[in-house]
């Protein structure tokens, strides 16, 4: 009998050397646009077929993995971008979701957590994990919206941020 598929082994053993693997000349860029050979794939289901084979391995570096053929990608920030916000609820009971550029809303929660993280230009932005290791950059119009749930941080804490799941997510403090 055959074995299921199982991305995540196929990724370790290309790790230790004992599968070959390509470069499929595509790129995710910064703004969420998935790129083959250098130009735009405009067809969102194709760019959302390829996010179901796409995994990150433990060096960091992005792949696309079938059980016929793996390779990697670049990946200029995150492979995904959070382009709405809906929020349900108040307080400790609010539950705040973000929808992706590719039509999936991630329930922000302990197993998808919302955290900021430095910028190239030396500013902050928020970030929410998608699934497995891959994230979200969240859109400043989102960001907004987070910021105007946000609230004091519990136990005196300095800070500011959003209660989602039963957790608090900061944001920041009010001088950031």
């Amino acid at each position: 009998m055959r074995k299921p598929f199982d991305p995540d082994a196929l990724l370790a053993a290309i790790a230790r050397g004992e599968r070959s693997c390509g470069d499929f000349q595509m790129r995710i860029a910064r703004d969420g646009t998935w790129y083959y050979q250098g130009t735009p794939i405009r067809r969102l289901e194709l760019v959302k077929l390829f996010a179901t084979v796409l995994r990150r391995g433990p060096d960091g570096r992005h792949w696309l993995v079938t059980p016929a053929e793996q390779g990697v990608i670049e990946v200029e920030d995150v492979p995904f971008i959070a382009v709405e916000l809906r929020a349900e609820g108040a307080g400790v009971d609010q539950r705040v979701s973000l929808r992706t550029n590719l039509d999936e809303w991630v329930a922000v929660d302990a197993a998808h957590p919302l955290e900021m993280r430095p910028q190239p230009d030396g500013s902050r932005a928020p970030y929410v994990r998608v699934r497995d290791s891959l994230d979200a950059r969240v859109t400043r119009s989102a960001f907004y919206h987070l910021v105007e749930l946000a609230e004091a941080a519990p136990d005196g804490v300095d800070g500011v941020g959003v209660w989602s799941g039963g957790r608090f997510f900061p944001l920041g403090t009010i001088d950031d």
